[in-house]
């Protein structure tokens, strides 16, 4: 069995949406975002945000502002919209049932 495998598809699970946790917070721009992701141990690449991102800016979770940045060009900033914050108090329902379903199993 290949643990490592598992490991990976449980945090692609998640990014989603530990992504919208951190944007609960504030907005942010790909690469902070990536920064604080790795801070809790999630190590996620440029070429995995992006794309998602991309899908939840189209889904109508994120928006985006362009900011300017004093070390280099402008950066675009996604921040969660009301129908992101909508989603988000679901996943977190979702995530506490999940957490109570294993912390059952286990238990048992």
């Amino acid at each position: 069995m290949n643990v490592e495998n598992t490991k990976s598809q449980m945090r692609k699970g998640m990014l989603e949406y530990c992504v919208l946790l951190l944007l609960q917070r504030e907005a942010s721009y790909a690469s902070d975002i990536i920064a604080r992701l790795k801070v809790a141990d999630l190590i996620v690449v440029e070429g995995t945000l992006y794309p998602l991102l991309t899908r939840l800016k189209n889904d109508g979770l994120l928006t985006y502002e362009w900011r300017e940045s004093t070390q280099g060009p402008p950066r675009k900033y996604y921040a969660l919209t009301s129908s992101g914050m909508s989603f988000l108090e679901a996943l977190d329902s979702v995530w506490n049932e999940l957490v109570y379903t294993v912390d059952h199993l286990k238990n048992k």
